[in-house]
């Protein structure tokens, strides 16, 4: 098994029931001014850094952006930037090519949907070379996502990259609690998860 090519993972919470609604509530349900608290959950988890980090939102497609309205992950972005742990650069990586959603597939298929589609933008490459990064995304489901903007940051010269999320989907965790239902086991763990 190949070691991760990220610098570690800051997570406010585990993805469970409570902090699944308060994803979709805000990725879905539109409630943006939730994103302060949780980006206060988010920062109070960083270590402190001995130099000055960029702070980088995972991004949306333009047509997810158009429809949506707003990019959860720069809205969390922007407000852990304000709480002075880095500087934002909301425009940092770039999704070039639409990607279906990725909530109900595995792993091997989510990594098969983003090849090609995240990259950094080159407005910016030379600004990231060298730089200490967080990465900055609502949840880390599979880790395909994020695994694929940790790639294209590194490959812009990135001297590391966090990965700075609100909710982690653990297995381990998820398997310990009573399945719902009406729900099969595992089904609760994609919706409104990257």
């Amino acid at each position: 098994m190949k070691p991760p090519r990220h610098d570690g993972i800051v997570a406010a919470t585990l993805y469970t029931d409570v902090s699944r609604k308060l994803v979709l509530s805000l990725k879905h349900g539109r409630r943006i001014a939730l994103a302060p608290m949780l980006a206060r959950l988010m920062a109070a988890r960083l270590p402190v850094a001995e130099r000055e980090r960029l702070i980088v939102p995972v991004p949306l497609h333009r047509w997810r952006l158009w429809q949506r309205g707003f990019n959860q992950a720069a809205l969390l972005a922007r407000d852990i930037a304000g709480l002075g742990h880095g500087t934002l650069i909301v425009d940092g990586l770039v999704r070039r090519k639409r990607t279906p959603s990725l909530g109900g597939m595995g792993a091997k298929a989510r990594r098969r949907a983003l090849s090609g589609a995240l990259m950094v933008n080159s407005r910016h490459a030379e600004t990231l070379r060298g730089r200490e990064v967080i990465l900055v995304d609502d949840v880390l489901t599979s880790g395909a996502t994020s695994s694929a903007c940790v790639a294209a940051l590194k490959k812009a010269g990135a001297a590391s990259v966090v990965i700075c999320c609100f909710a982690r989907v653990l297995d381990e965790a998820l398997d310990a609690r009573p399945a719902p239902h009406s729900e099969t086991p595992g089904s609760t763990r994609d919706p409104g998860a990257t």
